[in-house]
């Protein structure tokens, strides 16, 4: 998969028409992206610095960098590379599970994958743009410059890993006068990648935005279950039927500890999503849960195209709360779990702020991939405590030593560990 990597970034095109190129692009590209995968900020200057004392460094030997560029020189080199380029990577990733058979793991109702959609910012100034920024102007005539993206993710209630899947950024499209915005950027995703999933049997997660019936139609047309939050407060005639219709009704207790929790369902299938003669029926749910002494302790009402019945409405309420998971597992963990996805690492005039971004997210899938896959990340990760405690070590290991091969620097670890290592034969 490496290897695979390597090959995209070596057909990078190059803006440079002189003779110095000292530099491949790949050299650039692998350099940045080595950044994210370490968590390291300082990785390229240590390396250089290990170079410079050593005349080899962990740069060349981990990541295939011939030369490494200064940091401005890479940010100059990549600032015209369009994120899409690298986007094939993360189709080669999915596939390697697919074929692995790795996905079973993340399977749920009706033996479906689940794929979260949801927006998050990453980069936000009063000063620095881009032409591909958002903006917003405020009351005070203050304007800020924003770039925002849509990180679909499979997800399952069950499994704490999530799949990162290719991004889409939220730019000004041309021949559109109106700003992009999410909703928009999903339907794009939807239209580019549907056919590419739909046979594998998807139902796609979403927050109350997405819960609105062109983005529904859309999904059914290419072959596409969904399971949205939907709020009352954007769905005022479709609450108005509720309150008029008789509603399937159960609870369920859970015992926690010295007390219980009581899980009450409410649900009603073929209920118009919108007001209007053409409006799509959907099938439509609740759950509320509370302890025994009235408590409230969750509350959240859900729209899907699966019909509902008492068999399996808490299999489709659990899949539909499990959207949360791509801001705890996924978004949250690229912004504060060291991968540190709001922080600009250059901006750039062009693709470089959405590029790096890419890069970022790449990492993560690239560090799911080996928790998934390979058995000696797997137990290095198991026998430390933390992931912060597995990066701080990757980070003072690559600054010191030098390791020929990603091979003998998890050997090292494992050695560290004291354990005995017994690789799976079976």
């Amino acid at each position: 998969m490496v290897q695979y990597f390597q090959s995209i970034l070596k057909d990078l095109p190059d803006k440079r028409t002189g003779k110095n190129k000292r530099y491949q692009m790949s050299d650039a590209a692998l350099s940045a992206f080595s950044i994210f995968f370490t968590q390291s900020p300082s990785f390229l200057a240590h390396q250089r610095s290990m170079a410079h004392s050593k005349g080899h460094n962990n740069a060349q030997s981990l990541f295939g960098v011939h030369q490494i560029p200064s940091d401005n020189h890479i940010r100059d080199l990549l600032d015209e590379i369009e994120p899409t380029l690298v986007f094939p990577v993360f189709t080669k990733i999915f596939k390697a599970l697919e074929n692995g058979k790795h996905l079973s793991k993340f399977r749920s109702f009706k033996n479906n994958l689940l794929i979260a959609l949801d927006g998050t910012e990453y980069f936000c100034s009063n000063e620095i743009h881009c032409e591909h920024c958002s903006s917003r102007t405020f009351k005070n005539g203050t304007t800020q410059y924003f770039h925002t993206v849509v990180t679909p993710v499979i997800v399952c209630s069950s499994n704490s890993q999530v799949i990162p899947l290719i991004p889409e950024f939220v730019v000004p499209q041309d021949g559109y006068q109106k700003q992009d915005c999410e909703n928009a950027a999903a339907k794009r995703w939807i239209q580019k990648y549907a056919k590419q999933y739909a046979s594998l049997g998807i139902t796609i997660l979403g927050d109350d935005l997405y819960c609105h019936q062109p983005l529904c139609e859309l999904l059914l047309q290419e072959k596409l279950n969904f399971i949205l939050v939907c709020r009352a407060k954007s769905h005022k005639k479709l609450y108005e039927w509720l309150e008029g219709m008789p509603l399937n009704t159960f609870s369920v207790k859970h015992w926690k500890g010295k007390i219980y929790e009581i899980y009450t369902y409410r649900y009603v299938n073929q209920i118009p999503l919108r007001n209007s003669e053409d409006a799509l029926l959907v099938n439509w749910c609740e759950l509320t849960i509370t302890r025994s002494d009235g408590t409230l302790i969750y509350k959240n009402t859900f729209a899907t195209n699966h019909r509902i019945t008492d068999i399996n409405v808490e299999e489709i309420v659990s899949d539909g709360r499990s959207r949360w998971k791509i801001e705890n597992e996924n978004n949250n963990t690229l912004k504060t779990k060291g991968y540190n996805l709001e922080h600009n690492f250059g901006h750039g005039k062009t693709h470089l702020s959405s590029l790096l971004a890419t890069f970022n997210i790449l990492a993560f899938l690239f560090h799911t991939l080996l928790d998934i896959i390979d058995e000696k990340y797997q137990f290095i990760r198991q026998h430390l405590p933390t992931r912060k405690t597995f990066f701080d070590d990757l980070r003072a290991l690559t600054r010191y030593l030098y390791f020929d091969s990603r091979e003998s620097l998890l050997n090292f670890m494992i050695h560290g560990l004291e354990l005995e290592f017994h690789p799976n034969t079976s």
